[in-house]
C-alpha cells in the first residue's frame, strides 16, 4: 500500500474519537479515511517521463552469506552523465526477537491494484562500501568471514576483500580483462573451500611479430575471423585461470595458450578449478566450449568432450559431480541460440554427462547445488515467467520452488493469485539448511532483493527498497495478459498495456513492441519504456511470437530459417486480436518499434504491409547477406540458416527486409550507436538510404561510442523522447 509520512495524516483512531463514535464506526471511520488519504495520494502521482527512467535502481547479484543471515548485491544507478555501482548488505533473516510476516495484505479498496506496494523493508540495507567507491560481483568465502568484490581503485584493478565490518577493503589480485567477446563469460572468481584461496580470470597480451616496416596499428593486419569485440576490434589479450593465497597475495597463472579460458569453479577438496575452454583447430569458426579443470600445479584435463557447448559448471558439494548447462547440436551460435540449454551433470572424473530435469521442456540458466548436493536449482523462462526449479540428482524429481505467485504479492487477496514476476538472479547458501536469496521484478515492480526459506510454502521476505520512492511518486499502467490462436492454431500470449487515463468512450493509438533475439522472451518484468509509452496516451502491445524462449524446444526453432515468416504472422494475429476485442484502439493509429531483433522484424513488417503509420527500427537489421559479414556474431546467420551466403544467398535475400524496401511507405526513425559491431551501423544504413531514395519519411540518428544498446545516460533519455516524438508526430 502506498505509504503518507504520519506527520501529514491525523491518525484514523483519533479522527473516530474525536467524532466520539462507537468501536465498529471508529473502525470504519479509519477504513474510510484509510481510503481517502489513497485516493488523493493516487491523484498526486504524475503520469512517468522519459527522465524517469535515469531514476530507477538496477538492483541484481544478490548472494547470500554461508549460514544464510546476510544477504550482499549490487545496485547500479545513474549519477549525472555516469554510473554507479555500490555493494549494499542485508538481513537475510527475520530479527530473532518478532516475527514478521509473509505478506503484508491490505483491504482491495484502499489504493488501485496497480499501487499496492509489496511488503514493507522493515530492516533497510546498508552500504557495503565508503562512498567513494564502485564496486561489482561479491562474493562470500566459504567461512563466511570475508566478502571479495571486483573493483577498480587507487589505481588498482582487480578483486578486494573486506569484512561484515565494513572494513577497509584490501587488495589482493591484479587483473586485466580483455575486450574480446566471450559468450556466457560466467564467474569471473572463486572461493577455495577453506577460505584460503580464490581462483580467477585474467588476461594476458598474446605477442606477435610484426611485418617489416610497420608501425603498430598502422595498418591493421586482420587474419582472424572474430576481428571485433562489441564496441571496438578485438585485442591480443587471452584470459586463462590464475589463483592467490589470501594471506600471501603473490598471483599464479595457471593455464595459457591461445584459447580464451573462463568461468572457473573451485573443487570441494580445493585441489582442482574448473573451467570453460574451446579448444577447437580454429576456435573462432566453431562456437564449442568444453570443461576442464587444472590443478594448482598446472595441470590441465579435459571433462567433456561433445559437439554441443558447455557452460556454467559448478562442483557438488562432496566434490563427485559436477554440474552445468548444455547444448547438443552441432552447429551452434555465441549470440543468440535457437536451441535451448538444459541441466546435466558429470562425474568429476569425466565421462558421459547426464541430463536433468527431462521433462521440462524449458530453456534453463544458473544451475546451482544445493547444500546437502542432493538438488539442484536452477531458472528457467516459462510463459512470460521466469521461475526458480528445483531438481533432484538422483531420482530427477522436480519442483517449482514458488509455485504461487501470491506469496509474493498482496494483489492475491482480490484475484486469489498474485502477480506472476521474473527472477532475474539467485544464490543458495551452502549449508544443509537452505536459504535463497534472489532479484525479482513484476510488471509495475523494479527489481529487488528478496530472501526466502526452502520451505513448502516458501517463508518469503523482501530485502532491499531501492525503488520504493520511484514508484510512489508516479501512476503506473499494469499489463493485460492476451492469448489468442494465430494463422496455424499454435497459441501466442502477449500483453497488453492500456494508455494511463483510460476510458472507455475514447479511441487511443497502439504501439507494437517487438523483442529482440530471436529467442528473446517478454513477459512480467518491469518495462520502463512501456510504462512512458502509456502515459504519453499510447497503448502498448507486446508479445511472444513463435522463436520466443519460453515456450519450448519446437517454439523456439519457429524461426529457423525464416526470419519474418511465421512469427511475423504471429505479430500481425495478435494486432487484429487486439482490434476485435479492444474498440477503444484506433485502427488508423498503429506504430511499430523494436531493438536488435525486434528493429529487424520492425524494417520487415514496414516491407510487408502498410497498415502501421510510424515505426522506430533501433539497432536494426535489413540485409541479412551483409550483416553475415560485418556483425560480431560471425556464426549466427550460419546456426539460424543452415549455412553461408554463398551456400544460399536466394534465402538470405528472401527474408532481408531490404529486398522488398519497394513496397513501405511508413514513416521510419532509425536509432543507432556508431560503434555497433553486433549490428553494424551500416544496417541501419542502408535500410534508411533506400528509404530515403524512395521519398518516404524517415531519419537516421546515430549515437557516437554507443554500441549495441545505449549506455550513456542521455542519449538513453534521448532515444525515447525521439521515439515518442516520432510517434506523436504520425499518430496523433
Amino acid at each position: 500500500m502506498f505509504s503518507v509520512s504520519q506527520s501529514h495524516v491525523v491518525p484514523a483512531s483519533s479522527f473516530a474519537l474525536r467524532l466520539g463514535v462507537s468501536a465498529p464506526w471508529r473502525l470504519f471511520a479509519a477504513i474510510l479515511l484509510a481510503a481517502a488519504v489513497s485516493n488523493a495520494a493516487a491523484q498526486t502521482r504524475r503520469p512517468m517521463a522519459p527522465a524517469d527512467i535515469l531514476r530507477i535502481a538496477n538492483v541484481s547479484d544478490a548472494q547470500i552469506s554461508p549460514n544464510g543471515e546476510w544477504i550482499v548485491y549490487t545496485v547500479f544507478t545513474t549519477e549525472g552523465d555516469s554510473t554507479r555501482s555500490t555493494l549494499w548488505l542485508a538481513r537475510a533473516i527475520a530479527d530473532p526477537d518478532r516475527s514478521q510476516p509473509t505478506t503484508r495484505r491490505v483491504p482491495a479498496r484502499r489504493e488501485p491494484e496497480q499501487y499496492r506496494d509489496w511488503p514493507e523493508v522493515r530492516r533497510p540495507p546498508m552500504q557495503l562500501l565508503p562512498a567513494t567507491w564502485n564496486a561489482s560481483t561479491p562474493r562470500w568465502a566459504p567461512d563466511g568471514l570475508q566478502i571479495a568484490f571486483l573493483a577498480t581503485q587507487d589505481g588498482h584493478t582487480g578483486i578486494w576483500l573486506t569484512d561484515l565490518n565494513r572494513s577497509v577493503p584490501k587488495f589482493i589480485a591484479p587483473i586485466q580483462i580483455t575486450n574480446f567477446f566471450i559468450t556466457y563469460a560466467g564467474e569471473p572468481f572463486d572461493w577455495s573451500p577453506d577460505s584460503r584461496r580464490i581462483a580467477y580470470i585474467s588476461a594476458t597480451e598474446q605477442e606477435r611479430e610484426a611485418e617489416p616496416g610497420t608501425k603498430p596499428n598502422d595498418p591493421r593486419v586482420i587474419d582472424r575471423i572474430q576481428y571485433k569485440s562489441r564496441t571496438s576490434f578485438s585485442d591480443k589479450r587471452r584470459t586463462h585461470v590464475w589463483f592467490v593465497e589470501i594471506d600471501k597475495p603473490e598471483p599464479r597463472q595457471l593455464t595459457s595458450g591461445r584459447f580464451y579460458d573462463h568461468a572457473v569453479s573451485f573443487s570441494s577438496n580445493g585441489e582442482e578449478i574448473a573451467f570453460l575452454s574451446n579448444h577447437e583447430t580454429d576456435p573462432d569458426a566453431n562456437n564449442n566450449s568444453d570443461i576442464f579443470a587444472v590443478d594448482l600445479r598446472g595441470e590441465v584435463r579435459q571433462i567433456t568432450n561433445t559437439r554441443g557447448c558447455e557452460f556454467d559448471p559448478s562442483w557438488s558439494p562432496d566434490g563427485r559431480l559436477l554440474t552445468y548447462l548444455a547444448t547438443k547440436r552441432d552447429v551452434t551460435t555465441i549470440d543468440s541460440v535457437a536451441e535451448d540449454a538444459h541441466v546435466w551433470v558429470i562425474d568429476a572424473a569425466g565421462g558421459r554427462g547426464r541430463e536433468l530435469a527431462t521433462k521440462l521442456d524449458r530453456r534453463a540458466r544458473s544451475p546451482r547445488w544445493a547444500g546437502n548436493g542432493q538438488h539442484v536449482y536452477f531458472l528457467a523462462g516459462d510463459e512470460g515467467e521466469t521461475k526458480l526449479w528445483a531438481v533432484k540428482v538422483e531420482g530427477d524429481n522436480l519442483r517449482e520452488i514458488f509455485p504461487h505467485p501470491d506469496a509474493v504479492n498482496t494483489s492475491s487477496e482480490q484475484h486469489g493469485r498474485g502477480r506472476p514476476f521474473q527472477i532475474s538472479n539467485f544464490s543458495i547458501n551452502s549449508r544443509v539448511v537452505t536459504q535463497l536469496a534472489f532479484v525479482l521484478s513484476d510488471a509495475v515492480h523494479p527489481a529487488e532483493v528478496w530472501s526466502a526459506a526452502a520451505t513448502f510454502p516458501p517463508s518469503l521476505r523482501r530485502i532491499s527498497r531501492h525503488n520504493d520512492e520511484f514508484r510512489r511518486g508516479l501512476r503506473l499502467s499494469e499489463p493485460d495478459e492476451v492469448r489468442f490462436k494465430s494463422f496455424d492454431g499454435t497459441t501466442i500470449q502477449g500483453w497488453l498495456i492500456k494508455p494511463l487515463g483510460w476510458r472507455s468512450d475514447r479511441k487511443y493509438p497502439l504501439v507494437l513492441s517487438i523483442h529482440g533475439g530471436p529467442h528473446g522472451m517478454s513477459g512480467w518484468a518491469f518495462n520502463a519504456a512501456f510504462q512512458v509509452y502509456a502515459a504519453r496516451g499510447y497503448g502498448v502491445l507486446f508479445l511472444n511470437p513463435r522463436g520466443s524462449s519460453g515456450y519450448g524446444q519446437k517454439f523456439s526453432d519457429g524461426t529457423l530459417g525464416e526470419w519474418g515468416g511465421g512469427d511475423y504472422k504471429d505479430l500481425m494475429a495478435g494486432v487484429d486480436e487486439a482490434l476485435k476485442r479492444q474498440s477503444w484502439i484506433h485502427p488508423e493509429r498503429l506504430g511499430v518499434t523494436g531493438g536488435s531483433y525486434g528493429g529487424f522484424m520492425t524494417n520487415w513488417i514496414i516491407t510487408q504491409t502498410p497498415r502501421f503509420k510510424a515505426a522506430v527500427a533501433s539497432a536494426s537489421v535489413s540485409n541479412l547477406i551483409s550483416f553475415y559479414a560485418t556483425s560480431l556474431y560471425q556464426d549466427l546467420i550460419h546456426a539460424e540458416f543452415g549455412g553461408f551466403p554463398w551456400d544460399n544467398f536466394e534465402l538470405l535475400w528472401q527474408w532481408s527486409p531490404l529486398r522488398y524496401v519497394k513496397q513501405a511507405q511508413t514513416p521510419t526513425l532509425f536509432l543507432h550507436g556508431e560503434l555497433d559491431n553486433d549490428v553494424h551501423i551500416t544496417q541501419a544504413e542502408e535500410m534508411y538510404m533506400a528509404l530515403k531514395r524512395r521519398g518516404v519519411e524517415s531519419a537516421l540518428v546515430r549515437y557516437p561510442r554507443e554500441g549495441h544498446g545505449l549506455r550513456e545516460p542521455q542519449h538513453r533519455v534521448d532515444a525515447l523522447e525521439r521515439t515518442l516524438a516520432w510517434f506523436d508526430r504520425y499518430l496523433r
